[in-house]
């Protein structure tokens, strides 16, 4: 989740959890960025995500090895239903789960 900040009592400033190639993110954080340091009151200082604690991931290699297993039980469900499975594969509907959707 992107996130920009800026501390009021240091004045130090962030912006980060750019996510792809992160372009139009880093354009949009360095515009909002710029107003908070100039102290603005703009549409970009609204933002929800100025000054938005992100949750801590887990640390490595438990992100990744959760990921990468979500993406293992995806590709096996489509390959399940791709031989003629007529309905949803169980293993999708369980990602599905744990994933949240």
């Amino acid at each position: 989740c992107t996130t920009v900040g800026l501390d009021p009592t240091t004045r130090i400033g962030w912006a980060g959890g750019y996510v792809g190639l992160g372009v139009s993110s880093s354009n949009l954080s360095g515009r909002t960025l710029a107003d908070l340091i100039l102290g603005q009151d703009t549409e970009l200082t609204r933002l929800p995500w100025v000054n938005r604690k992100v949750r801590r991931w887990e640390p490595e290699p438990f992100r990744w090895l959760g990921v990468h297993s979500m993406y293992q039980l995806y590709h096996l469900a489509d390959r399940r239903e791709a031989a003629g499975l007529s309905h949803t594969s169980k293993l999708a509907a369980l990602a599905d789960a744990i994933t949240g959707h």
